[in-house]
């Protein structure tokens, strides 16, 4: 099996968060830690040098099952450029309600915002909670 190179760390989140530039990124990333905190009533864990994470869930590639292992149920990286946000359009139900989120655009497994502003809170947080509750992915028959 291949490891995921993005594994939890112990790096302080609240350090992470602080270190963010520029500060209008800074000021986004510490608001979405809040309101993931508030959703998923999780610690976050910084998951390699910049995925905040909320819970985790044991994935398994549909394309190579024997490609699996841990990921953040949901959580967010403020990057220079714009605000990626996870685990909010892998399931159903959520790929349903992510056109009433707001302007954003997607990556292969994430969704990326450019301004906090630009998109439905009430939105944000129903994805979240979708997220959160994801359950471990299915082992495969192999």
């Amino acid at each position: 099996m291949a490891e995921n190179k993005t594994q939890p760390t112990d790096a302080d989140v609240a350090a992470y968060l602080d270190s963010v530039t520029p500060e209008k990124r800074r000021e986004d990333g510490l608001a979405l830690d809040s309101i993931f905190r508030e959703v998923t009533g999780e610690e976050p864990v910084m998951w390699g040098p910049s995925i905040v994470g909320y819970g985790r869930y044991h994935y398994r590639s549909p394309v190579n099952p024997r490609n699996h292992g841990e990921w953040p149920a949901t959580g967010f990286s403020p990057r220079k450029s714009q605000l990626s946000l996870y685990g909010l359009k892998d399931l159903p139900e959520a790929a349903k309600l992510l056109p009433e989120l707001g302007k954003y655009t997607e990556g292969a497994g994430c969704v990326y915002v450019r301004r906090l502003e630009n998109i439905d809170e009430a939105v944000l947080r129903r994805l979240i909670a979708i997220a959160a509750a994801r359950p471990d992915d299915p082992e495969s028959a192999d």
